[in-house]
């Protein structure tokens, strides 16, 4: 089989990578760029635990192909931070607990960074809606919901 050249640009770093034609952009941020931060719930897009921005927009990177990352706009979890500077949804599930095994932490830290993008002040109604097809099977959601609106108060607050 040959494999597909890709030029992207991930985390804001310009990014080339040989894959497989099958070869979803998941597997291709674990096995072939070592960004291992995006975990694989389910493979079938139904939890949220690979959810990445592609050019601003949120998906699901077990339901993308690599390939499809040809000439795109790439964050991941790992892009999230600055240097050692944790961004402040990343500080309000540590200081919360909303986090315990940490497979969809990812996954729910990018989506609610992608919700506070569009919409700095959420209801409580707006971030359930916006973090639905996030899956969580052990913290229970309420801490995680908690740490959001807080964090959007606490930017607001800051800006």
């Amino acid at each position: 089989m040959s494999r597909i050249h890709v030029t992207t640009t991930i985390n804001d770093d310009a990014t080339e990578f040989l894959c497989e034609a099958e070869a979803t952009l998941l597997d291709v941020l674990r096995d072939e760029l070592g960004l291992t931060g995006t975990k694989e719930g389910c493979g079938t897009g139904d939890c949220g635990a690979c959810s990445v921005t592609v050019d601003g927009r949120l998906v699901c990177s077990c339901l993308m192909l690599g390939a499809e990352a040809e000439g795109r706009e790439i964050a991941t979890i790992e892009g999230m931070a600055e240097g050692e500077d944790l961004h402040p949804l990343q500080k309000k599930f540590i200081e919360m607990a909303a986090l315990q095994c940490g497979i969809c932490t990812p996954g729910f830290l990018v989506a609610a960074k992608s919700l506070l993008e569009r919409n700095p002040d959420p209801t409580e109604e707006d971030v359930r809606y916006w973090l639905a097809g996030n899956l969580c099977r052990c913290t229970g959601y309420d801490k995680i919901i908690r740490a959001v609106l807080e964090t959007a108060a606490d930017m607001r607050r800051a800006s």
